[in-house]
Formats: structure tokens, C-alpha cells, sequence
């Protein structure tokens, strides 16, 4: 059984809202003879994407993440990202007023180096999670469903995310093009980070393998130990 994992990028007049769901499933890979089991294979897969129209009242916005955390699939089995830079502070507290039925992980996204933890929000570099998503693309660790109805839109999005460097030699990342967003990007950047802060490492040490089965009887074998 999977678990899902929402990441919400919260737009304003101009920008959308954007809510991603990824689903993280482990799957039996290659038997390794050597250590005797089957190597554990985990992936994200990008399940749901949806945009919220322009001009939509927070209030509202709050409703529809609480509908998409309290479904069927999702409820009692999922953590909640949330962009609280700016305007996202009020609404995070308006979604915790809401009671999404899951963890809330609110983050706010910032130009700096270091992820760091000030007053209950993660401050996350908005550097980690574009290239976060970036390296789980080229390790084909992220599976983007077929038919999603943004779909095109956030390969569009990845298109033209580009990399400026500021006076100071800081990296920004974004789509710098009149008339571009970056909402989808966000919002499946924070679903996939949260994954990583619930799971982390999970090549590491016994992540890495599935149980033979065999273990149990062995040892029950005469002579067994």
C-alpha cells in the first residue's frame, strides 16, 4: 500500500495554486544472489495535478485541498506540503483550522543555500527543490502519470525553468519569461521534498533490499541456526 504525499504551491491575483500528489510505491527489483533478496526498487509517481482558476478566494482554495487530503485514496494516508512564503502564512493557518485529516508541512521558499527550521516552517532553498525534482527525472525515481490534465503544462514549465546568477553569485531559479509560471514545478518540487523528508536515504543500509522470505524456514531446517 502506498503513501501519498501533497505538495501546494499557493498563488496570488496573478500566479495560480497548484496542488500535486505523488504516490510512493516500493517494488521487487533484481535478485541479488549475494546477500540473498531482491533489490527494493522505490519510486514517486505523480498521480494528480490540478490547477485552481485565477481570482479563487482563499477560503475556497482551502476547501479543495481539504477535499483532496480527506478522499478516498488519500485520507489517513498522506503528508501535506504547503507554500507559506508571502501571502501563504494566513492561508497555512486557515488550512490548519481546517483540520486536512493529515501532517502539515508548511515551507517557505527562499534564495538562500541552507534548509533551516524557524518557528515551525521549513525554510527550503528554492535551489533544492528545482534541482530535487530534476535529479529524481534523470534517475527515472519520478513517474509522471499519463492523461493528467496539467500535464503538458508543468513539461512546459520544466521547459523553461531557467538559472540566473545575482550580483551577490547567488543561483535563482524560475521561469523568467513574461507571460511563464512556475506553480505546477512548485507544487510537485514540495510533494516530492516532503517524500524526501518522511523517507530519507532510502537506498541506505535494509531500505535497500526486500526480506527473501526464506530466512524464517532456513533457520528451522535440521542443523539450522
Amino acid at each position: 500500500m502506498g503513501r501519498y504525499f501533497v505538495g501546494v504551491d499557493l498563488g496570488q491575483s496573478r500566479d495560480y495554486t497548484a496542488i500535486a500528489v505523488v504516490e510512493r510505491v516500493e517494488l521487487k527489483g533484481a535478485w541479488e544472489a549475494a546477500v540473498w533478496a531482491w533489490r527494493k526498487e522505490i519510486l514517486l509517481r505523480l498521480r494528480f495535478l490540478e490547477r485552481v482558476a485565477l481570482g479563487t478566494p482563499y477560503p475556497e482554495v482551502v476547501e479543495r485541498v481539504v477535499q483532496v487530503t480527506r478522499s478516498a485514496h488519500l485520507a489517513g494516508r498522506c503528508h501535506l506540503a504547503v507554500d507559506g512564503t508571502g501571502v501563504g502564512r494566513p492561508v497555512v493557518d486557515l488550512l490548519r483550522g481546517a483540520r486536512p485529516g493529515c501532517p502539515l508541512m508548511p515551507a517557505i521558499i527562499t534564495g538562500g543555500g541552507l534548509e533551516t527550521m524557524d518557528q515551525g516552517y521549513y525554510k527550503v532553498p528554492k535551489r533544492d527543490l528545482i534541482v530535487g525534482l530534476q535529479v529524481l527525472l534523470q534517475r527515472r525515481e519520478l513517474q509522471i502519470a499519463g492523461g493528467l490534465p496539467e500535464g503538458e503544462a508543468l513539461l512546459k514549465e520544466m521547459a523553461d525553468i531557467q538559472v540566473k546568477v545575482s550580483l551577490a553569485g547567488n543561483e535563482q531559479f524560475g521561469a523568467w519569461r513574461e507571460g511563464t509560471h512556475d506553480d505546477l514545478v512548485l507544487a510537485v518540487s514540495l510533494a516530492c521534498w516532503n517524500a524526501g523528508k518522511i523517507y530519507p536515504n532510502p537506498a541506505q543500509g535494509k531500505e535497500r533490499w526486500w526480506t527473501n522470505g526464506l530466512e524464517d524456514a532456513a533457520v528451522k531446517l535440521p542443523g539450522g541456526n
